[in-house]
């Protein structure tokens, strides 16, 4: 019998949520197989089996947090595992057990039952055999089937992605009545957007007119003794109630420890900002004149964020408290540069790490920069490519804000947070005005580990390299 331990998934991590079973007790599996789904605040990801046999005993539901290395499963010998059919095989004892347990029903006991018993249709073997039966009868009617699981339409739809099955489960819908509208009639994430849109707006409408008695649902006076033929007019509908205002749903795991991950940072961690306004015109003349051929070259297109992942990498070289974190009342300073990424995803937001940033030209940077981002929104990336981070970016500017205030990442100490790069008139050369590309760059720092000068030479370090950028892109 093999243990299945729920894994460590990065450094800061200590639990994580079991979401899925993608194997049922008594089902073969094989050596790193899928197994089953787990989410915490940095990734979503299948785990593998760590051995081939039979799953033998399931010791965590889904929707439960357990702790890293608690054992939520067993694996045992194919050989040796019992049929997945053998707790079917015996119809008649299933049979015989409803007729004990269940107080209504027609069975041993039924006349001593409540009055209410008595109104029930005898079963057809009682009235041959009596209220006692001595034998069973010749042919007994087959026991009532078991309750199915709800269907959630993969059969008829094809295979469903983790993010459409999730949502299936948090918001309770059945899959077979949404209408794929993917490749060979997938279903999709917005099919079932749609979906809970279209039932939302049955929700939303008016009440149903409320049926009419005899009394009126809304008696004022005796009804007259001798009432006047014709059809009874309804009552006026009722209005909307207050809690048809409102719509409540739960929070995503991802959600739940996203900000709890957040409450602690900003609990953790003595937060500053600190913004710098940089001249970005001479790398977006750059990129402009590259763009085509490096599309061409690379099959992806050049961003502004590869050469603030290039300039900061290298500021880090020369201001490594910033590549830092804190032990207590020690300070530890990381020999590699490692970036996080920040990805915005449908449902949160993930980090995952470039290695040795600094070892990378431009558009090594991008290429890892648009891999991983692909990756992490089709819910590929390993475990191990979402930890180990020195330093995050995050590039609101690419949904247009001009600059924010982000939170630290932790374990470490700061972060970098990227503006849209805009033109705007600005005074060069004296007293000169002039259409300039400019963006914003805020750095959010611990102020526990250093001060705002030390910030503040951190940030005109990456302005010096972006605005002076001489470097080939290609």
């Amino acid at each position: 019998m093999i243990d299945v331990v729920m894994p460590q998934m990065g450094e800061s991590i200590t639990e994580g949520t079991l979401t899925r079973w993608l194997k049922k007790p008594g089902e073969k599996v094989e050596r790193d197989e899928p197994l089953f789904e787990i989410s915490t605040d940095k990734v979503d990801t299948e785990i593998p089996s760590p051995a081939a046999g039979v799953l033998s005993e399931v010791l965590v539901q889904e929707g439960a947090t357990v702790a890293i290395n608690s054992v939520v499963a067993r694996i045992g010998d194919s050989a040796g595992a019992a049929p997945v059919a053998a707790p079917a095989a015996a119809p008649p004892q299933q049979q015989a057990q409803p007729s004990v347990s269940t107080g209504p029903s027609v069975g041993v006991g039924a006349s001593a039952a409540a009055p209410e018993a008595r109104t029930l249709p005898a079963a057809p073997s009682a009235a041959a055999a009596g209220a006692y039966p001595a034998q069973p009868a010749p042919q007994p009617p087959p026991p009532p089937p078991a309750p199915s699981p709800q269907p959630d339409g993969s059969e008829e739809q094809g295979p469903l992605s983790p993010l459409v099955r999730k949502m299936a489960r948090e918001y309770n819908i059945d899959l077979s009545r949404v209408k794929g509208t993917g490749a060979g009639g997938r279903i999709t994430k917005q099919d079932v957007e749609a979906y809970m849109a279209s039932q939302a707006a049955q929700t939303y409408a008016a009440p149903p007119q409320p049926v009419a008695t005899s009394a009126g649902p809304y008696p004022v006076e005796p009804p007259p003794t001798q009432p006047t033929p014709g059809p009874q007019q309804p009552p006026p509908p009722m209005p909307l109630a207050e809690a048809a205002r409102i719509r409540t749903e739960p929070m995503s795991n991802m959600r739940q420890k996203i900000a709890e991950h957040m409450v602690m940072s900003k609990r953790t961690s003595a937060h500053v900002t600190t913004v710098h306004r940089v001249d970005m015109t001479k790398i977006a003349k750059l990129r402009e004149k590259s763009k085509a051929e490096f599309q061409a070259r690379n099959g992806f297109s050049l961003t502004f964020l590869p050469f603030v992942t290039a300039a900061a990498a290298e500021a880090l070289r020369s201001f490594e408290i910033f590549n830092a974190s804190i032990d207590g009342k020690n300070i530890v300073y990381h020999r590699d540069i490692n970036i996080g990424i920040a990805v915005a995803l449908d449902n949160g937001l993930i980090v995952p790490v470039i290695r040795n940033a600094d070892e990378k030209n431009v558009a090594g940077l991008q290429r890892a920069i648009v891999d991983l981002a692909t990756r992490a929104r089709s819910r590929q990336l390993k475990p191990d490519e979402v930890q180990g981070g020195t330093f995050s970016i995050t590039n609101f500017g690419s949904f247009g804000s001009i600059f924010a205030t982000p939170i630290i990442n932790q374990p470490q100490v700061a972060i970098l947070g990227v503006g849209a790069v805009e033109k705007v008139p600005a005074v060069v050369d004296g007293d000169a005005i002039a259409i300039r590309s400019q963006a914003h760059l805020a750095l959010t720092f611990d102020h526990r580990i250093t001060d705002g000068a030390t910030a503040d030479q951190f940030c005109q370090k990456v302005k010096s390299i972006l605005e002076n950028w001489s470097a080939n892109i290609l």
